[in-house]
Formats: C-alpha cells, sequence, structure tokens
C-alpha cells in the first residue's frame, strides 16, 4: 500500500516538474518580445515627440540679446511647436558658432570681418548677412554731471587719455573714468574703430590701459549709476532713466544731437549702425520662416524694446 502510494506520488511530481517546465519555458521566449514591444513604443512616442517640437539655435550679441529674446518668445507664442534658444556671449561668440556649425542664426552688433568669412568658407559655410534693426551707440553719464555735449574728438581723446579731466571739458575738476565693453563684443569693435579711431582706417589709437572693461550693458549701466565720474557708451535700448544721456556733435562746428529713432533714421545722430544676423548659406525652411517674421511683424518689438526698426 506504501508502495503504491510512493508511486503515485512520483509519477504526480513528474508531471508536475514538466508542465513547470514548459511553463517556464514558455514565459521564457515572450518575454523578450514583451520587452521589444515595449522599446518600439517608446521609440515611437520619443519619434513624435521629436518630430512635433523644431528648434532653432541663436547665439551671439549681447546687444541684441534682448530683441532676439523678445522676438523668440513672440514667434513661439504665436508657433507652439517651435523652440527657439537664444544665449548672448557677444558678436565674437555668436560668429564663432556659426562658423562651428554649432548654431542656426549668430547675431551680431557689427559685420563679419574678413578672416571670419573665410575661416567660415574654410569649413563650408557661406555665412550671408541680414540687417534686422538698427541701434544708436549712446554716450553716458551720472546724472550728476553738468557736462551736456561732446564732440566725437571729445570722446575719442577721453578713451585715449588726451583728456582726463571733467574739467577740461566744461565739467567739475573731478578724473574721468572711462568704460568699455570688452573687446568679444561687437560694440567694443564699432566703438573703437568709428569713434576712438574716428573712422580713420589707417589710425592704430587704442583705448587707454586705465579704461574699465564691463562684461555687459548692465555692467555699464550699473557702474555708472554709482559713480559720478564714469562715462561709458551703451546700445540705445539699454540707457535706463538713472543715467544722462550726452548730446553728441561730429565736430565743434555741428550740431548736437541725442539718440534716438528719428535722429538715426534722419542720419543726425553720428553714431548709429545696423544689427546683424547671420545664417549659413541662404536660409530655408524654418529659419527662412522665422527671418521673414522677424524683418515684418518682429520690427514691433524693437520699438517697445527702444532700439530703432528698419521700417
Amino acid at each position: 500500500m506504501q508502495s503504491h502510494f510512493s508511486s503515485s506520488r512520483k509519477k504526480e511530481t513528474s508531471s508536475y516538474l514538466k508542465h513547470r517546465y514548459w511553463l517556464l519555458l514558455i514565459l521564457a521566449l515572450l518575454l523578450p518580445l514583451f520587452g521589444c514591444g515595449q522599446e518600439q513604443i517608446s521609440e515611437g512616442q520619443s519619434n513624435t515627440s521629436s518630430s512635433q517640437t523644431q528648434t532653432i539655435e541663436n547665439k551671439g550679441s549681447d546687444t541684441l540679446v534682448n530683441i532676439a529674446l523678445a522676438w523668440a518668445e513672440a514667434y513661439m507664442k504665436e508657433n507652439p511647436d517651435m523652440r527657439i534658444s537664444v544665449t548672448g556671449g557677444g558678436s565674437g561668440t555668436g560668429i564663432a558658432a556659426l562658423i562651428n556649425g554649432t548654431v542656426n542664426i549668430a547675431n551680431a552688433s557689427r559685420a563679419m570681418k574678413a578672416e571670419e568669412i573665410e575661416a567660415a568658407e574654410d569649413n563650408g559655410i557661406t555665412p550671408v548677412q541680414f540687417v534686422v534693426a538698427r541701434d544708436a551707440i549712446a554716450i553716458v553719464v551720472h546724472p550728476s554731471n553738468p557736462v551736456d555735449e561732446l564732440t566725437l574728438e571729445q570722446i575719442s581723446d577721453i578713451y585715449t587719455l588726451k583728456i582726463t579731466n571733467w574739467s577740461q571739458v566744461g565739467g567739475e575738476d573731478r578724473p574721468i573714468v572711462p568704460l568699455s565693453r570688452q573687446s568679444n563684443s561687437g560694440t567694443y569693435i564699432y566703438f573703437l574703430k568709428n569713434v576712438v579711431r574716428l573712422g580713420d582706417k589707417e589710425s592704430d589709437l587704442l583705448f587707454s590701459p586705465n579704461t574699465l572693461l564691463m562684461p555687459s550693458s548692465e555692467g555699464i549701466s550699473a557702474e555708472i549709476r554709482q559713480n559720478p565720474n564714469a562715462i561709458g557708451y551703451d546700445g540705445l535700448g539699454y540707457v535706463t532713466e538713472d543715467q544722462k544721456v550726452i548730446a553728441v556733435a561730429v565736430d565743434s562746428e555741428g550740431d548736437y544731437v541725442l539718440p534716438s529713432s528719428e535722429t538715426v533714421n534722419a542720419s543726425s545722430y553720428p553714431i548709429a549702425r545696423p544689427l546683424y544676423m547671420y545664417t549659413a548659406g541662404e536660409p530655408t525652411g524654418l529659419i527662412k520662416t522665422y527671418l521673414d517674421w522677424i524683418l515684418d511683424e518682429g520690427q514691433a518689438e524693437v520699438s517697445r524694446l527702444g532700439f530703432v526698426p528698419l521700417k
């Protein structure tokens, strides 16, 4: 009896083990299939998501960065499927990124140099220039400074140490503290060529060693607010109410003019310039559509931020 029970028990155990073996084998075969299915769905979702969001990388001029951010914000509001990334760092930084092929659009407050264009072409990139706005470079001082007017030559003399005291230009007996942007700034390059060197291509004049170099427009504004001896220059859109703007004349015989949209468009303010965007080759698709919008509807943002629109 006991033997019969043991034999029966063995048969049941053997049958159970066989069923368990086959069940485990089937599960082992099915699990990879379930895993692949999940992976394919995940990839499909990712592809759908990436196809819905389209990105434009935009980098460069600190003068342009506030306008570029306003453009990006307004455009993305109208086009929710777009993502426009905007960073500053200076015109040189944006142009270098364009040359290296790491941005779609480079912002610049100066024209590209011949050697920069050549470097881009060596990388198979043909830069295409677009004027997207205009700007006046304002000469700013502390509100307590009694000086109201300066000629271009006087400004040049201040930045090259020929004039070192405010009393030499009709002010108080105080030392002048000149402020400038850093050398990677397009505004720095423009000011050096057109104000310090007075547009003379043969000139080798440089900013004096005692010029304080500021990393940003905000840095110049902050120093002007706290230093009654300082003089600086900045894009018109960055001038605040707690700074005094100096009227500028080409020479002592000319009219002293304050910067504004009207005086820039009338070509009467002597320190004005175009602002640029550069693309790698003729823009197409999303980039062309975006640039077309900037040159048309986007000009409203230029006025709002205190710069000079093209129209």
